[in-house]
């Protein structure tokens, strides 16, 4: 069975959702899924990260790999992780399955575009489907491009105007 967690961070608060296994789903702030509380490593946050002692959710101790995401993202957004080391047992298509674990093969501070990462997949015509496997469109993204310019900036990206 599924738990959910939510953390605060400089984004907004991430909605992180889990078993006893795997992160099944991790959804950014103002993204339609959290939105609708739903569980995807947008909206305004207060500008830092929160935890107090051990991770609790209703009265529990949290399971071990929602703790450790959480560990993971706090260490992301202080500037002191490049590289996830999470069990992820995510849900999709096999197409969005290959886009999302090439999404993991892009090292820290580096971008591509999704026609680059259309061919990543073996699909090079389907930059298009790329884009809306990764929840945006040509030329934008998911979670909006004011959080998009925050990630890459955190990540030393700075995009054009």
């Amino acid at each position: 069975m599924n738990k959910v967690v939510s953390m605060k961070s400089p984004i907004g608060v991430l909605t992180i959702e889990g078993n006893e296994e795997a992160i099944t789903r991790i959804d950014l702030p103002g993204s339609s899924a959290s939105s609708a509380s739903s569980g995807s490593p947008r909206s305004k946050g207060d500008g830092g990260t929160k935890r107090a002692g051990p991770i609790r959710r209703s009265g529990r101790e949290m399971l071990a790999p929602l703790e450790e995401a959480v560990c993971q993202l706090e260490e992301y957004f202080a500037g002191e992780r490049t590289e996830f080391d999470l069990p992820l047992e995510v849900a999709g298509t096999h197409f969005q399955r290959d886009v999302w674990f090439a999404l993991s093969e892009i090292p820290y501070g580096k971008t591509v575009s999704y026609g680059e990462l259309a061919e990543m997949v073996g699909r090079p015509k389907a930059f298009r489907a790329v884009g809306q496997a990764n929840g945006g469109r040509i030329g934008g993204y998911g979670g909006g491009l004011p959080m998009k310019r925050r990630l890459l900036a955190l990540e030393g990206v700075v995009l054009p105007d």
